[in-house]
């Protein structure tokens, strides 16, 4: 018996990659970091940021391409896949390790859309004759 079960909580590095496949199937790709702190031999403390690649098919994808963005924290569940794929540049042989989503839990609140600042009217500042005392 044997078991593949992968689970992140993490932070996204960038805005998910939504695009569809030759059969029309949605797929989206994004990434998660996760951080840890330690103290080295040295006693000084250290932070490391591993990053993983997360990988979204159907709805699930759909959905994922949506609401998430840049910095939103996440839970990742699902299964680790290698794949194997050739370069764009030199033409040899790549491997990438990545987790195949089951279930995508957005946490934490939703990242506020940022304000385009023309949208935004300032009030007019009336002439000084005019301002209340």
């Amino acid at each position: 018996m044997s078991l593949n079960r992968a689970t992140v909580i993490g932070n996204l590095g960038a805005d998910p990659e939504l695009r569809s496949l030759p059969s029309g199937q949605a797929v989206v790709n994004f990434t998660v970091a996760t951080d840890e702190a330690f103290v080295d031999k040295q006693g000084q403390r250290q932070e490391h940021a591993e990053w993983h690649n997360v990988v979204a098919f159907g709805k699930l994808a759909e959905t994922c391409g949506q609401y998430l963005k840049q910095g939103r924290q996440v839970y990742v569940e699902g299964r680790m896949r290698t794949r194997e794929f050739k370069a764009r540049n030199n033409g040899g042989k790549r491997h990438r390790a990545e987790i195949v989503a089951s279930r995508v839990q957005f946490l934490g609140a939703p990242l506020a859309e940022p304000i385009d600042a023309a949208a935004i009217e300032e009030p007019s500042i009336p002439p000084a004759d005019e301002a209340p005392l």
